[in-house]
């Protein structure tokens, strides 16, 4: 996503919401945003969000409302969801596209997350069995790509939901 980021500045892309605290680099509004449990609830209770779960001891969703200003525009708004969220996205916009990213293989996966160095090795085991769990579920995606070389992926992802012909189509260090 932050290859597509780069090379197209102008598409959209959904902030999602999260309880967690920020990592070092990250930008409220920007990377997420940044709530509280009880903002969270809020939202929940108010159906302002699209969809949302529980990953590793934290709370993220898509906020509904920039979703919908988008769509309402025909716009494009992409997402970058877990497993869970694409299931509650495919119930309330089935027509939408939704393409899973895979790692090239679990012990890249695993070596990615790992050199993260943001969680504990509790949450770390957490986290890649369900990553176990969402590999297997590939095959309920309308397309995957592998991510093995970023650019390739990107150029797939563009690919994919059509932005080949867009002005910024340059492709950048990723």
């Amino acid at each position: 996503m932050a290859g597509l980021r780069r090379r197209f500045p102008e598409v959209l892309f959904s902030v999602s919401v999260t309880t967690r605290a920020p990592r070092t680099g990250e930008v409220d509004g920007v990377s997420y945003r940044f709530v509280t449990d009880e903002q969270f609830d809020a939202l929940v209770a108010s159906d302002g969000l699209l969809e949302w779960a529980k990953y590793a001891g934290t709370r993220y969703g898509t906020p509904r409302q920039p979703v919908l200003d988008a769509l309402a525009k025909g716009e494009t708004m992409l997402l970058e969801i877990d497993l869970a969220g694409a299931r509650q996205i495919r119930v309330s916009f089935p027509e939408a596209l939704q393409v899973f990213i895979a790692p090239p293989s679990w012990d890249e996966l695993e070596r990615r997350l790992r050199g993260r160095g943001a969680e504990t090795e509790a949450q770390m085991a957490t986290r890649l069995a369900r990553a176990k769990d969402e590999m297997a579920a590939e095959g309920e995606f309308d397309a995957v790509i592998v991510n093995d070389d970023v650019d390739k992926a990107v150029d797939e992802l563009v690919e994919l939901v059509g932005l080949g012909g867009r002005a910024s189509d340059t492709k950048g260090n990723s």
